[in-house]
């Protein structure tokens, strides 16, 4: 029996502040521990962390938290924390008055007081200063914000859900992240996997993710031919979805048939090359960088088999032997 998938389709999914949420999709064992998870705590009023590597979809799981709790039809408002710094972003936090400092030529309400009722998303909490830290904590404790410039206290009734790439924890010991406002955000931590661990979850989000691409496109559907989602399947992905995603519509823009074959895959891929730490040591077979010379040889080339080996300084006859041997025969023949 074929696997059932899981995902949210319901009508608060269908629209998150104008963006899709229907590939928040899987069906791996890693997948559906999340999905229930956000059915555990969607309903409550308890901040959440929400731990896990670039790409891997922390705000995804921030909205389907949103969208599934009592506040699904009010705002859900998203923070960079990296992007800003200092009295800036305390004033796109909370908020300033008319005058406050140079620039402020009229009154803002704030990402917080904007988000009142809702929810508010923190992400890359870590990346947020000392100080900046010791004054969201007070909003949490107090439920009030008070605006630069002003001494008036605005009560607010907010969610708050952070996300972050780091450790957090490392960084209370290490004295960058304040104990207090650790403890007061972490009562639920939901740790997304990496793509690499939800292996089984590859062909239903890449087959999404070209369908995506067909309906841009108002043009038929194509799909992967068996090896090319072999090669998928067995790739490390350090980008995780968000790397899938661009890699099916590179994909999809390359292929001129219907059915995608490994050389329409971009390069970095169809090699298994992956971003490596500097004392990390890779050691290849023969047969792999063979492969990884006609690989890039051939997308050099347009698929061009005479052309490629001019470029490899081999026989055509034999790369033709090497192309069969990777299965790597080009889309565009």
């Amino acid at each position: 029996m074929e696997k059932e998938t899981a995902s949210f389709q319901g009508a608060a999914d269908a629209v998150a502040n104008g963006r899709s949420l229907k590939n928040f999709i899987g069906h791996s064992v890693a997948f559906r521990s999340i999905i229930e998870t956000i059915d555990i705590v969607a309903k409550r009023q308890s901040s959440v962390i929400i731990t896990g590597q670039t790409g891997t979809g922390k705000e995804m799981v921030a909205r389907q938290i949103h969208h599934r709790s009592l506040r699904a039809d009010k705002v859900f408002v998203p923070v960079d924390c990296s992007s800003l710094s200092g009295q800036i972003f305390e004033s796109q936090l909370f908020g300033h008055s008319k005058g406050s400092f140079t620039g402020a030529v009229r009154d803002t309400l704030g990402f917080f007081r904007a988000a009142n009722t809702g929810t508010i998303f923190l992400d890359e909490i870590g990346e947020l200063e000392l100080d900046l830290q010791a004054k969201l904590l007070r909003v949490l404790q107090e439920s009030a914000v008070t605006p630069v410039g002003e001494v008036k206290a605005y009560p607010i009734d907010v969610r708050v859900i952070c996300a972050t790439n780091r450790d957090i924890l490392q960084m209370v010991r290490a004295g960058t992240f304040r104990a207090d406002l650790y403890f007061r955000l972490n009562i639920i931590k939901i740790e997304v996997p990496l793509l690499k661990e939800r292996k089984e979850d590859i062909a239903i989000l890449a087959d999404y993710f070209l369908d995506k691409q067909a309906n841009l496109y108002d043009e038929p559907p194509k799909t992967l031919a068996p090896h090319t989602l072999k090669i998928l399947e067995s790739y490390d992905w350090p980008g995780n979805v968000r790397q899938l995603a661009n890699a099916m519509e590179h994909a999809y823009v390359t292929s001129k048939a219907n059915i995608i074959a490994p050389l329409s895959l971009p390069a970095e891929i169809l090699t298994g090359d992956t971003i490596m730490s500097a004392n990390e040591e890779v050691f290849m077979s023969f047969d792999d960088i063979k492969r990884k010379m006609v690989i890039q040889a051939m997308q050099k080339t347009n698929g061009r088999k005479m052309a490629a080996a001019e470029l490899l300084k081999i026989d055509h006859r034999k790369l033709a032997r090497l192309v069969e041997k990777f299965d790597l025969q080009p889309t565009w023949r």
